[in-house]
């Protein structure tokens, strides 16, 4: 392959992974324009209320893939100051009148969880139910390198995640402890029920 092929084929990767994540952000905005979303359950997960429940001193806390904004709510309700960001703007909108109807003040971005510079550390819980098995390899880096900045020494980080003999494909759990390998501590991983998945704990060194 010469240098002109090799950069038209590295054109051409670019381009298909663009691709995917145009049409992943497609088909999210209009899920959550034409129908309620499956993944939307305005139910939070015990696994997030058991966390809070262990003892956890309230302090800032940020949701990645908020959707329409349950658990920030629910993290707000309990004390902590909360942030959640989301690529799909109708979903913020819904969050923002989700939380005025609940009486809490929490904040809402659109915007993308790869690129969080708008952001300030440091954070001390940081919430991803759903969100980073999602994304496309080539940007798990930079996530991961966001998350490094704004999580603060001893903070926590409850992720969700699909593991890939699931329908959607997903993150077997020695890749997801390979990520997560620099910086990071892990707690605990509980196996999902229903579908192949798992929540993992981590703590940031």
């Amino acid at each position: 392959m010469n240098s002109d092929e090799r950069i038209c084929h590295c054109s051409l990767f670019t381009a298909h992974y663009s691709l995917l994540t145009l049409m992943r952000r497609l088909f999210f905005a209009l899920t959550y324009w034409f129908s309620k979303p499956r993944w939307d359950t305005n139910i939070t997960p015990p696994e997030l209320i058991s966390l809070i429940a262990s003892g956890l001193k309230p302090g800032r806390a940020l949701d990645l893939g908020c959707g329409t904004g349950t658990n920030v709510i629910y993290l707000t309700q309990h004390g902590w100051q909360t942030t959640g960001v989301d690529f799909v703007g109708k979903a913020i909108e819904t969050a923002k009148h989700k939380a005025k109807a609940a009486g809490v003040a929490a904040d809402f971005f659109q915007g993308d969880v790869t690129r969080l510079d708008f952001l300030s550390p440091s954070f001390d819980l940081v919430l991803d139910i759903g969100c980073f098995h999602s994304l496309p390899a080539n940007r798990r880096p930079a996530y991961i390198a966001g998350l490094r900045r704004l999580l603060g020494p001893g903070g926590h980080f409850l992720c969700y995640a699909f593991k890939p003999e699931g329908p959607m494909g997903g993150l077997e759990v020695n890749e997801m402890l390979s990520l997560f390998s620099d910086g990071f501590t892990n707690l605990k991983i509980e196996h999902g029920e229903g579908m192949p998945s798992a929540w993992y704990t981590f703590i940031r060194k």
